[in-house]
C-alpha cells in the first residue's frame, strides 16, 4: 500500500459514525440553547408589558389626596384634630385591650363567690386543682384582719365540701367558734376544759388503719406513745430533751404498758419519779428523769391537772364528717392550750395515715397561737409536708402574715420551720390588711404593686386569691343560712341591740343621754 493510500484511509477512520454522533450531540445543544433563550426572552417581553400597563393604569387613575377631599364635600372641621403624645407604662397600657379577662379555674369544685374583675364564678378545690396539675400542694394560707370575714370563708370551704365526701377535723379551736358548725352538720365537737367530765387519755391507741398488721400497729402506737409524751414534757419544760430524758421516759413507758393494756398517764409519770429497780441498774435513773417527771406530774396532779389524767371519756370517730377540738374553756391558759393540741394531733395522725381515710380538711385556726411551741410546730411541718400522701388539705388561719416572723429568732430552726409551712401552699388568700403590713405581706406572697395596692381597699368578704402564679379578686357568697350559723359577732351585736332596747328615763336631756 502506498502513502497515499493510507492517509486516505486515516481520513476515512476520522469522518466515521463516531464524529457524526459527536457533529450531532453539538447540533442538538445549539438548538436546546436557542429555544431557552427565545422562551426567556418572551416572558421578559411579558413582564415588561404587565408593567408597562400598570404604570399606564395607575397614571390614567385619579385618587383622592391624603387630607381628603376640598370644600364641602370634605364633611369635616377645618382644623384637624391634634392629640398630645402620652407615654406610660405597659401595665397601665394593658387596660387599653378590652374584653380581657383571667379564664378562671373551671367549673368543678366548691363555689365560693364571684370573680370581681371577668364577673363570673369563681370555684375553687384544692383535690380538683391538683388533680389538673394546676397546684402541686393542696395546702391553704388564709390571712386577715378581724371583721374582713375570713373565719366565714374557711368554714364556708369546708361545710360545702362535705357534700363531695370530704371530712373535717379541727383539731383546736381556742375560740369555740366551730363548735355550732360541727354539730350542724352532723358531727361532733368535743369540748375540753376544768370542770368538765370530759378526760383525754394521751396514750389512747387511737384510730387503726384497716391495711395495718398487728406487729405495725404495735411498732406505731409504741412510736407514737413515745413522741406524744417526749412533745408533752418538751412544751411543759419549754425546751428540749436531753438523751438521759428521753431514756427515762421510754423505760417508764415500756414499764407501764407491761402492767396495763392501756395504760394512762399518772403511770408513766409514777414511774419516771419512781423507776422499776430492774430497769434502773446503775441508780441513777430516777435523777437523770426527774425534771421530766415533775413537768409532767403538772398535768395529772399540778394545775393542769383534771383532763389527761384517767382513761379518756371521749373518742376520736374519724368517720363523722367533722370533728373539733373545743378549747374556748382553756384558751387562757398557753400552756395548756399547746398540751391539749398536742395530744389531738396525735389522735389525728393515726386517722390521716388511714389510706382508705379519704380526702379531709384539716383547719388549724389562731394559728399564731399554736406555732409558738416547738413541739406542735413539728407535727405541723410534718402533716404539711405528708399532705398529697395522706390526702389532706390544711389550712391556716391567721390575722396577718407577719406573725409569722415572731414564731422563733431570726435564723432559728422554728422560724425556717414556719417559712417552710408558707412555702408548701400553693394557695394564699389575703383579705384587708393594715396599711403597716403591706410590706411585710407583698415580701412574703411575691405581690406586684398593684396587687399590694388592692389589700386595705378590700371590703369584707372580698380576698386577694394567690393560687400559685394565678391571681384574682373574689367577693365571698354566703347563703341566709350560712350567714347566721358562720356570724362571728353574735355576742357584739346582742349587746349592742340589748343597749339600744334599754328605755332612756324621762327628764334626761340630750346631753346627759349622749354622756
Amino acid at each position: 500500500m502506498t502513502g497515499t493510500d493510507e492517509g486516505r484511509l486515516h481520513t476515512a477512520v476520522l469522518v466515521g459514525p463516531e464524529g457524526e454522533h459527536r457533529r450531532h450531540r453539538k447540533a442538538r445543544q445549539k438548538a436546546a440553547t436557542r429555544i431557552e433563550s427565545t422562551a426567556r426572552d418572551a416572558r421578559k417581553a411579558q413582564a415588561k408589558a404587565r408593567r408597562d400597563a400598570e404604570q399606564a393604569e395607575r397614571r390614567n387613575t385619579t385618587y383622592l389626596p391624603s387630607a381628603g377631599e376640598s370644600g364641602p364635600a370634605a364633611l369635616r372641621t377645618p382644623g384637624r384634630l391634634r392629640l398630645p403624645k402620652h407615654q406610660d407604662t405597659s401595665a397601665t397600657l394593658a387596660g387599653q385591650y378590652p374584653f380581657l379577662a383571667e379564664g378562671g379555674l373551671g367549673s368543678s369544685g366548691v363555689f365560693v363567690g364571684q370573680d370581681l374583675y371577668s364577673g363570673g364564678s369563681f370555684v375553687y378545690d384544692p383535690w380538683v386543682l391538683y388533680q389538673q396539675g394546676l397546684i402541686t400542694a393542696p395546702n391553704v394560707v388564709l390571712a386577715g384582719i378581724v371583721g374582713s370575714g375570713k373565719s366565714s370563708l374557711a368554714k364556708s370551704l369546708y361545710t360545702r365540701s362535705l357534700p363531695f365526701g370530704r371530712r373535717v377535723y379541727v383539731p383546736g379551736d381556742p375560740k369555740g367558734e366551730h363548735t355550732a358548725v360541727a354539730e350542724a352538720v352532723g358531727g361532733k365537737a368535743i369540748v375540753l376544759g376544768h370542770g368538765l367530765s370530759n378526760r383525754l387519755n394521751p396514750l389512747d391507741e387511737g384510730h387503726r388503719p384497716s391495711t395495718v398488721s398487728d406487729v405495725e400497729w404495735a411498732m406505731q402506737v409504741a412510736s407514737r406513745r413515745r413522741d406524744l409524751i417526749g412533745a408533752l414534757a418538751e412544751t411543759v419544760l419549754d425546751r428540749a430533751l436531753s438523751p438521759l430524758e428521753h431514756t427515762a421516759i421510754d423505760l417508764a413507758l415500756r414499764d407501764a404498758v407491761r402492767s396495763a393494756e392501756v395504760p394512762i398517764l399518772p403511770m408513766v409519770v409514777d414511774r419516771i419519779l419512781a423507776p422499776n429497780p430492774a430497769d434502773d441498774e446503775d441508780g441513777r435513773l430516777a435523777e437523770d428523769g426527774r425534771l421530766v417527771g415533775h413537768a409532767l406530774r403538772r398535768l395529772v396532779a399540778g394545775d393542769l391537772q383534771g383532763l389527761f389524767d384517767g382513761p379518756s371519756t371521749v373518742r376520736f370517730d374519724p368517720s363523722l364528717p367533722m370533728v373539733s377540738l373545743d378549747l374556748s374553756r382553756v384558751a387562757e391558759n398557753s400552756t395548756l392550750l399547746s398540751v391539749l393540741m398536742t395530744c389531738s394531733s396525735a389522735w389525728m395522725e393515726s386517722a390521716l395515715s388511714d389510706p382508705n381515710g379519704g380526702q379531709r380538711w384539716v383547719i388549724y385556726d389562731e394559728a399564731w397561737r399554736l406555732m409558738a411551741y416547738p413541739a406542735l410546730l413539728r407535727r405541723m411541718d410534718a402533716q404539711w409536708r405528708m399532705s398529697r400522701h395522706f390526702g389532706i388539705a390544711n389550712m391556716l388561719i391567721f390575722h396577718k402574715l407577719s406573725d409569722l416572723d415572731n414564731v422563733g429568732d431570726q435564723g432559728s430552726a422554728m422560724r425556717a420551720l414556719a417559712s417552710s409551712l408558707l412555702a408548701n401552699a400553693e394557695t394564699r388568700i389575703v383579705y384587708r390588711q393594715e396599711a403597716d403590713q403591706l410590706g411585710s405581706t407583698a415580701a412574703a406572697l411575691g405581690l406586684t404593686g398593684t396587687e399590694q395596692k388592692l389589700l386595705p381597699g378590700l371590703g369584707t368578704g372580698q380576698g386577694l386569691w394567690r393560687i400559685k402564679d394565678r391571681s384574682f379578686v373574689v367577693q365571698h357568697q354566703l347563703h341566709p343560712a350560712e350567714l347566721a350559723a358562720f356570724d362571728t359577732t353574735t355576742r357584739m351585736t346582742e349587746i349592742a341591740r340589748k343597749i339600744s332596747d334599754l328605755d332612756v328615763p324621762s327628764g334626761i336631756s340630750n346631753d346627759q343621754e349622749e354622756s
